[in-house]
């Protein structure tokens, strides 16, 4: 529905991302991004926002909660599930420049009886797994990020426990929806390995957080080694092919494609994926 690119001029980009699914003939909206221009996008593209049965939030930030707000205003009945935590506060950057990045008031003052909260691995539906960060020692990547989250206590490094995947199964295997992967695409593999051992991946569609800024041009955040090490574990886990976008950045994702060749693929704005089921 979203992402920081667009396919055709008629659609609107902006940083943030959104997927609409169907699985199952169920209608599930992944994210609203940063704000309701998907919702337009959605129109040009013939999707029925009423329609939705199931909205996911996967992470607590601006950039996938930001557009709830329309969503709730042409969806009245579908819950939205999300980890425990991910209406707290989140804050982005050190010291002065710290800033907050959770999702914004108009939209925590919608959640209130339209949130569900998920604190373990669930079967949504039969087939739909959320599975959870299980994987110990993340604030260690939040400090190293400068992502932080609010506690009653203060501020501390953001250990992503307010962060989901969404799995899929289909007769080809998994699709895995991780719409940022804060923890690393070698976490979230891990993870869903663990928890559906011997399964083969089809595919990983989401964000892997490589883009960043300096002096006002584009970079790719991640080492050439870092770099290699997520092309290595894509492979080691079987994983047929990466779908990425969004916090990847266009640098990161053009040093990724010689590493991954084929395995890997853009995501944009009105773009169509049609996996096996």
């Amino acid at each position: 529905m979203i992402e920081n690119t667009a396919s055709s001029s008629a659609l609107t980009a902006e940083h943030g991302l959104s997927l609409y699914l169907e699985y199952s003939g169920i209608p599930i909206l992944l994210d609203a991004g940063t704000s309701g221009a998907f919702a337009s996008n959605a129109d040009a593209l013939g999707v029925d926002l009423a329609g939705v049965k199931t909205c996911l939030l996967s992470h607590g930030h601006y950039d996938h909660a930001g557009g709830l707000a329309e969503f709730f205003r042409r969806n009245r009945t579908a819950p939205v599930y999300a980890m425990r935590g991910a209406d707290r506060p989140y804050y982005s950057g050190d010291g002065e420049k710290r800033h907050e990045i959770g999702i914004p008031e108009e939209v925590l003052a919608a959640l209130p009886g339209r949130f569900r909260r998920v604190e373990n691995v669930t079967e949504l539906v039969p087939g739909l797994w959320l599975v959870p960060h299980s994987t110990p020692g993340l604030e260690r990547i939040g400090a190293a990020k400068k992502l932080y989250r609010g506690t009653e206590t203060g501020v501390i490094p953001d250990d992503f426990s307010h962060e989901m995947s969404v799995v899929l199964e289909t007769s080809r295997g998994l699709v895995i929806c991780n719409s940022c992967c804060h923890a690393g695409l070698q976490a979230v593999l891990g993870e869903v390995e663990r928890q559906f051992p011997g399964r083969p991946i089809q595919a990983f569609v989401g964000g892997l957080h490589m883009r960043g800024r300096r002096h006002g041009c584009e970079i790719c955040t991640f080492t050439p080694e870092e770099l290699q090490a997520v092309a290595d574990c894509a492979a080691a886990h079987g994983v047929e092919a990466v779908y990425t976008g969004h916090c990847t950045g266009t640098v990161a994702f053009d040093l990724l494609r010689p590493l991954m060749g084929d395995r890997l693929h853009p995501l944009t704005t009105g773009q169509v994926i049609e996996l096996p089921d």
